[in-house]
């Protein structure tokens, strides 16, 4: 990224502001990314454990398919899911709360006697689910802040605060020259002036 800039003062001063600015916030944005890179990294190991939770379930659903036959899909339904949200390193991310379901009676003599035990492997299986769904976001949601917080800290690094410190440098010489070459003027004018007095 080319800098573009004036040879005087008041872009010297700017630049230099510039310059403290982000030398300033490039640590706070380095400690930021690190707690992000840190919150990725527990977000997939709690992701792979839901993953692992998940797949127990299913085994032991499976277990049951041949009896499913006789469950009615209307017994059981999602009423609502409560999540709520929070702030990891300035980045909003959902957290599950709980979900809610809505049962309708049945009879405990005419229906067959898995079917209690049944609903309840449904409601875990469900309330993973969700779990699960909510984690995959919140990786998500963490990752991609976390790589543009990255592509900041590389930014600051490695193109701006070099290219601010190359104009600053750049304009010093050149008003140093300036002031060199006025110098310069100023002796041959005045060694004039001593032999046009003599």
């Amino acid at each position: 990224m080319a800098i573009t800039f004036q040879y005087n003062k008041t872009a010297l001063q700017n630049l230099e502001k510039a310059l403290k600015q982000r030398v300033r916030a490039l640590p706070t944005i380095k400690n930021k990314e690190s707690a992000l890179r840190l919150e990725v990294k527990k977000a997939k190991d709690e992701l792979r454990e839901l993953e692992s939770k998940m797949q127990q379930r299913q085994a032991a659903m499976e277990k049951m398919m041949p009896l499913w036959v006789e469950y009615d899909p209307e017994l059981l339904c999602v009423k609502d899911v409560l999540l709520n949200e929070k702030k990891i390193a300035g980045v909003r991310v959902p957290l599950f709360e709980d979900v809610l379901f809505e049962q309708k009676r049945f009879s405990l003599f005419s229906s067959p006697v898995w079917l209690a035990d049944g609903l309840e492997l449904l409601k875990n299986q469900a309330r993973i689910g969700l779990q699960l769904a909510t984690c995959q976001q919140r990786l998500e949601l963490l990752e991609y802040a976390r790589k543009k917080t990255t592509q900041k800290v590389n930014l600051f690094e490695k193109v701006q605060i070099p290219g601010y410190q190359e104009a600053i440098l750049k304009i010093k010489r050149f008003m140093e020259d300036e002031e060199n070459l006025f110098k310069s003027a100023q002796k041959i004018v005045k060694a004039k002036k001593e032999k046009e007095n003599l």
